[in-house]
């Protein structure tokens, strides 16, 4: 069932960045590329929006942020649901690898309001996403704080995750 939640120009915009990886970009722009982002509803609950201050920049991974899946998890609230993209970084027994991950972060402490609306408005944010290779709907921390079940999501011979090994 459709919500008739429409998805903001900003989102858009924000999704095309992390998509498009500028193979000329200098170290200042790669810095402010975004590794993770989420999204919100609108309070009237009629637009997907991008949540303020709810954002990792590539440039704070390594200085100010050392494990950015960690922090990722830590920006999630325990009692209400999200939209969020990661650009997760892994290693496989061939090689080094970036995918963005769609997420639908719908925990158990969540209203059935919120989970029901975040449900029913998945397919208006998937569609403006276009590429998106892997999709992950999470219920809990537990799901999230283990690397084995993102590793899964992102294919069978995964050996690293943000440069930690499995």
């Amino acid at each position: 069932m459709a919500s008739g939640v429409t998805v903001t120009e900003e989102v858009l915009t924000v999704f095309n960045d992390m998509k498009v990886r500028k193979a000329q970009a200098n170290e200042d722009e790669k810095k402010k590329r975004k590794k993770g982002v989420l999204f919100c509803l609108s309070p009237d609950m009629k637009h997907i929006v991008l949540e303020e201050g709810r954002e990792i920049l590539v440039g704070d991974v390594g200085n100010t942020i050392v494990d950015p899946l960690q922090h990722f998890v830590k920006m999630l609230p325990p009692d209400d649901c999200r939209y969020g993209l990661y650009d997760a970084s892994y290693e496989t027994k061939e090689s080094k690898k970036e995918d963005l991950i769609f997420i639908l972060w719908a925990p158990e402490n969540a209203s059935l309001k919120s989970k029901m609306i975040y449900a029913s408005s998945k397919d208006a944010i998937k569609k403006k996403f276009t590429g998106i290779k892997h999709e992950w709907q999470v219920n809990g921390l537990e799901d999230l704080l283990d690397r084995r079940t993102l590793a899964d999501k992102l294919g069978s011979s995964v050996i690293a995750i943000e440069g930690c090994p499995l």
